[in-house]
């Protein structure tokens, strides 16, 4: 058998669901394993064994005494440093909140381990969650950024240290650290999972997402954590799409995929461009070449004007007693969003329900949208990367999965994106469990 730390979040549980090996054998080969190599990584804010081995203790003796055990039952976690957690500090990636003890778990951890998850520790994000580079690298290469903001979770997925972690996205802060580290990233449609107990910057773009290492324990981390909570307004009281389900199903007919053609694509580097083209030349018997409009391409700056005008209005009185103690990318950020103004607020607002309604009409066509995640390949260790392949998605609140189906010319991985329609989750995970099976075959 593989050693522990090496198996997928749903072989884990099952093999302690079947007692081959308990919670405590898991969770101990992945501290062990963080021990030989975060050094090199440092993908940890918080990690405390003792606690760590105490759940996964519980765990098995609910197991052992015959009580009701969860889908991810004994199988360790990490969460990013913005969600709260009230037994150990959330400290949003700032010295500012380095002591800070939330009372209670968010909700995203509660229902975690009302799965049964052992939350492992906090992994390390960016300064609340924005720009400026933290201390994590690339697993894959010393002196390369993992991506941000996202940065521990999903290197410390990558490095095997830990078969899931919960990240978030504003921007493109699960989908490019996914594609940078080479594993799997999902931002679910907006609303599906709540965000109470999670740094709030910015009520229209804050998304939980996940990463794994496979379509499959995508789906299955994500079902336990969508669904209504009354402490986020932005979610609903209404069915919620199955992912596991969809994930299992057949496809009933061969799905239609488009391929966009942007103004933006430009930013790709000649390595991203090349791998991309290959992908869509196998898979052209599925797929459809779409030209973007051009007025498309502005959502971007929309993203921009919405995302650094609610990080104004969120943190700037909080943190204007601490201004020396501020990277200079979030200064500025708070200082962008101060004036930008309500008029072009509401424009971007706008501009965003218009696209919205061009994108409903678009699924009626096509199962999913493949676009790049990224220019290319993980830049240096002092910039997080170009986040402008995932914007206008946040920004639309679509489903999007990050697939590490492609490599740069230096060896490092490149993802690529699947998008969906909204609350077509389930749909986009049986997409790309097809996708995978097609080019598997190709």
């Amino acid at each position: 058998m593989s050693a522990l730390h090496e198996l997928s979040a749903r072989e884990a549980a099952r093999g302690i669901r079947a007692g081959r090996f308990s919670s405590v054998e898991l969770v101990k080969d992945c501290l062990a394993h963080i021990d030989q190599t975060d050094g090199a990584i440092s993908a940890w804010a918080f990690l405390d064994p003792d606690l760590a081995l105490a759940q996964a203790k519980q765990m098995d003796q609910r197991r052992m005494f015959g009580k009701p055990i969860g889908p991810l039952h004994g199988v360790p976690v990490g969460i990013k440093d913005i969600f709260d957690t009230a037994d150990m500090p959330t400290g949003y990636g700032s010295a500012i909140f380095a002591e800070r003890r939330p009372n209670q778990d968010s909700t995203v951890v509660s229902r975690l381990k009302q799965a049964g998850a052992v939350i492992l520790g906090k992994t390390v994000t960016t300064e609340f969650a924005f720009m400026s580079p933290a201390t994590t690298h690339n697993p894959h290469r010393a002196g390369h950024t993992p991506g941000g903001s996202s940065s521990g979770s999903a290197a410390a997925v990558a490095a095997r240290q830990v078969p899931l972690a919960v990240g978030s996205q504003s921007n493109g802060s699960v989908i490019r650290p996914a594609s940078f580290c080479g594993v799997y990233g999902f931002k679910p449609t907006f609303s599906l999972i709540s965000r109470s107990g999670v740094l709030h910057t910015s009520d229209q773009l804050d998304q939980v997402g996940v990463f794994s290492r496979s379509v499959e324990d995508t789906a299955l981390i994500t079902d336990q954590l969508t669904g209504f909570d009354a402490q986020d307004r932005s979610t609903q009281a209404l069915p919620k799409p199955g992912l596991l389900a969809g994930y299992e199903e057949s496809v009933p007919v061969e799905p239609r995929l488009a391929f966009l053609n942007a103004s933006y694509d430009e930013r790709l580097n000649d390595d991203a461009r090349a791998g991309f083209d290959e992908l869509r030349q196998a898979l052209e018997a599925f797929g459809d070449v779409i030209e973007l409009p051009e007025s498309y391409a502005h959502l971007i700056g929309h993203h921009k004007v919405l995302y650094e005008s609610d990080i104004a209005n969120a943190l700037a009185e909080t943190l204007a007693p601490h201004q020396d103690a501020l990277s200079p990318q979030i200064l500025e950020a708070i200082e962008r969003g101060k004036g930008y103004g309500d008029a072009a607020y509401q424009e971007a607002m706008d501009a965003r329900d218009q696209a919205k309604m061009f994108f409903e009409d678009f699924f009626n066509d096509y199962d999913a949208i493949v676009a790049p995640c990224v220019p290319g390949e993980a830049p240096t260790i002092d910039s997080t990367g170009d986040p402008t392949f995932c914007a206008i998605w946040t920004l639309l609140g679509t489903p999007s999965l990050a697939m590490p189906l492609l490599q740069g010319e230096s060896g490092l991985p490149i993802g690529v994106q699947l998008i969906g329609g909204w609350e077509e989750d389930g749909r986009l995970m049986r997409t790309a469990r097809w996708l995978e099976n097609a080019l598997h075959d190709e």
